[in-house]
C-alpha cells in the first residue's frame, strides 16, 4: 500500500522517537504558557528537543520550552506514563496549521488513549476570576480555518469527522469528580479560539460574549479537530490568565499572561497528578 505523504511523515517521527525510549505512553499531554514545570513531576524521564525531532517545528514564544518529554507520572491513585508536550507552536507564529497540528498527529499515533491539553485563557465570563482553572466543555473556531483542509487521508480518520462531542464526556467526568476530592473550584465553559497575536478588542470580546463564549485563546481548537480526526478522546483545561479587553480596563501583555499562569499552577498540576493515573 502506497503511503501518503503525512502518513510517511508520521511514520518516520515514531521511528525516530522508537530509538529514543522504549516508553509505551498511555496518555499524551500539552503544557500551554507558564506551565512546563509540570514535567518535573515525571520519572524515568527522556527529554527530546522539538528541534531534534523530524517533522516539529521549534516554538518562538516565551513561557513554551519546545520539548518533548517521555516520563511516568505516579500519584496516590496509581501511576501511567505520559508523554508530554512541553510547549507548543502557534498558527499566529507563521506555521501552517498542518505543522501546528503534526505533534498532535504523532502523539495520537503512538497508541494514546487519551489526549489532555492544557492552555493559558483569557476569561470573558463575567464570574471568573485571575487564576481560575476552567474545564472546557465545547468551543467556539472564529477563525474560518481547519486543519483538516485539503485531501483527507483516511487512514487517519474520516473526511467529515463528526465534533458532536469534541470533549469526552467520561474524561470531564474524571476531571470533575478528582475536583471535587482534591478540595479544587473548577469552572466549566466554552473556549473560543482567536488567531493572535494581538489581544482581543474591547467590541471583539463583547461579540465572542453574545455568541456564548466563557474564555478565550490562540491555540487548542485545532489540536482537538485533528486528535478527533483520529478518534483520540480529548479533555481540555484553560488557566485564566486574565480577565479579557473591555472587561477590565487593564492594558494585556504576555509577560503578564505567563506570571498569571504560574498564580494557578499548584491548582492545574493537583488535578492533572490526581486524574491522570485515572484514565
Amino acid at each position: 500500500m502506497i503511503q501518503s505523504s503525512l502518513v510517511k511523515k508520521i511514520t518516520e517521527t515514531k521511528n525516530f522517537l522508537s530509538s529514543q525510549t522504549s516508553l509505551k505512553p498511555q496518555i499524551g499531554l500539552v503544557l500551554g504558557s507558564g506551565l512546563g514545570p509540570f514535567v518535573d513531576f515525571l520519572e524515568n524521564k527522556t527529554v527530546i528537543p522539538f528541534s531534534s525531532i523530524p517533522g516539529f517545528s521549534s516554538t518562538t514564544v516565551a513561557g513554551h520550552s519546545g520539548a518533548l518529554v517521555y516520563g511516568t507520572l505516579k500519584s496516590d491513585g496509581g501511576a501511567v506514563d505520559v508523554v508530554v508536550m512541553q510547549g507548543r507552536v502557534h498558527y499566529y507564529e507563521g506555521h501552517e496549521l498542518s505543522e501546528v497540528v503534526f505533534p498532535i498527529r504523532v502523539l495520537c499515533s503512538l497508541g494514546i488513549k487519551a489526549l489532555i491539553l492544557t492552555n493559558a485563557a483569557g476569561g470573558l465570563n463575567p464570574s471568573f476570576r485571575e487564576s481560575d482553572i476552567m474545564m472546557i466543555t465545547d468551543h467556539i473556531n472564529l477563525t474560518g480555518l481547519n486543519p483538516l483542509r485539503g485531501p483527507n487521508e483516511a487512514t487517519l480518520g474520516p473526511r467529515f469527522p463528526d465534533m458532536t462531542e469534541a470533549y469526552d464526556r467520561r474524561l470531564l467526568e474524571i476531571f470533575k469528580s478528582t475536583a471535587e476530592k482534591e478540595s479544587l473550584e473548577l469552572k466549566e465553559g466554552i473556549y473560543s479560539w482567536y488567531l493572535g497575536p494581538s489581544y482581543e478588542t474591547p467590541a471583539e470580546i463583547r461579540a465572542f460574549r453574545v455568541l456564548g463564549a466563557d474564555a478565550t485563546g490562540m491555540s487548542t481548537v485545532p489540536e482537538v479537530i485533528a486528535a478527533r480526526h483520529m478518534g483520540i478522546p480529548v479533555a481540555a483545561i484553560s488557566c485564566i490568565t486574565n480577565l479579557a479587553s473591555g472587561i477590565t480596563s487593564q492594558k494585556l501583555t504576555h509577560e503578564d499572561v505567563v506570571q498569571s499562569a504560574k498564580k494557578a499552577v499548584h491548582k492545574i498540576f493537583t488535578l492533572l497528578k490526581s486524574a491522570l493515573p485515572q484514565i
